[in-house]
């Protein structure tokens, strides 16, 4: 698989062409690899593309995962940012979403991550789970800002049709997911976060001011991005592709010097409704100049018009030009977005 993963690497390598400000090692638990195989990614994708000096370098682990060689291990090859899935501190909320780690992993890993000298660490919450009450929730929080995390991500947990999770819901062996719960501790959480000082960045996360992460920020602003491996995304502003899922196939393939991706071309409106999804996920909000500038005054008059309704219910606001969700409104943001989207 790494040698499928290089051979990409040199044959997309045209398509960033501005020095790369963020790595991340996402998907599929990169950190099982071994020290030697990350090691060797890593020098794979830093000979192939020009990599900024002060580049945000994040590797994606769980709790589990954490052993002190590791820390250090993933230090020295250039690793200065970690993503932690915790999604809870607490033993019963891990077994109903059947967690390989438990709650003391979950506190241990973070002291771990600090005492090897990792000062950005992101973690994972997940929320309105039926083991969730208000008052755990907050505990929750509460035990993240006790261990000095300045970055969350957090999400409502969703269950996707055909998995374990969902065929046990059906059969009545484990409790549904209630939707008026899980707003609930979005706005809770809200709250709490913003009482603490940290930033409502984008609608799933939250950090200190000067931490928020820079991967996740290029993304949400539209920033061009390639992605290595099964499954891969990539994008470039006027389209995107993915890679095959099947890791025999994407071998195969590599093998003989082709990249297995599909490929969508991005229409005009398209591009104008990714960008009305995706500001409107941020604390920055839709910029009505940007509008103007990329696409026209229509564009502009026809999101004005379609926004009015959002903002007389308190949803928006329309202020410095810029059209941003207000907390109610975050509650609603897809929902928002697609009721400005161009069909």
């Amino acid at each position: 698989m790494l040698a499928a993963i290089a051979k990409e690497a040199e044959l997309q390598k045209s398509y960033l062409s501005e020095s790369i400000e963020t790595l991340y090692f996402g998907g599929g638990t990169p950190s099982l690899l071994s020290i030697d195989q990350l090691q060797k990614l890593m020098g794979v994708i830093t000979s192939t593309y020009q990599i900024h000096p002060s580049a945000e370098i994040t590797l994606e682990t769980n709790p589990d995962d954490f052993e002190e060689t590791k820390l250090d291990a993933w230090k020295k090859i250039g690793i200065n940012r970690l993503s932690i899935g915790i999604q809870s501190f607490f033993e019963a909320d891990l077994k109903w979403m059947n967690r390989a780690h438990n709650a003391a992993q979950a506190d241990n890993c973070i002291r771990m991550a600090k005492a090897a000298g990792f000062d950005n660490i992101t973690i994972d919450l997940i929320y309105g789970t039926p083991t969730l009450t208000d008052e755990l929730w907050k505990e929750n929080v509460d035990k993240a800002l006790a261990l000095g995390i300045d970055h969350l991500s957090c999400y409502a947990l969703t269950v996707e049709a055909k998995t374990g999770l969902d065929i046990m819901i059906q059969q009545k062996k484990i409790e549904p997911v209630d939707p008026d719960k899980q707003a609930r501790h979005f706005s809770l959480l809200m709250q709490w976060l913003a009482d603490a000082g940290f930033d409502h960045y984008e609608i799933s996360n939250f950090s200190k001011p000067g931490k928020k992460s820079k991967h996740n920020s290029n993304y949400w602003n539209g920033i061009d991005y390639l992605g290595l491996g099964p499954s891969a995304h990539s994008f470039n502003g006027k389209s995107r592709q993915w890679n095959v899922a099947n890791n025999a196939l994407y071998i195969q393939s590599l093998a003989k010097d082709q990249v297995p991706f599909e490929l969508e071309l991005l229409t005009n409106m398209e591009r104008l409704n990714e960008y009305i999804m995706t500001s409107l996920r941020t604390m920055e909000g839709l910029s009505l100049d940007l509008i103007k500038r990329k696409w026209s005054e229509k564009e502009l008059e026809q999101i004005l018009e379609l926004a009015q309704k959002h903002i007389s219910q308190g949803w928006m606001l329309y202020q410095d030009e810029k059209l941003i969700l207000t907390t109610a409104g975050k509650l609603l943001a897809d929902g928002i977005a697609s009721d400005l989207f161009f069909v």
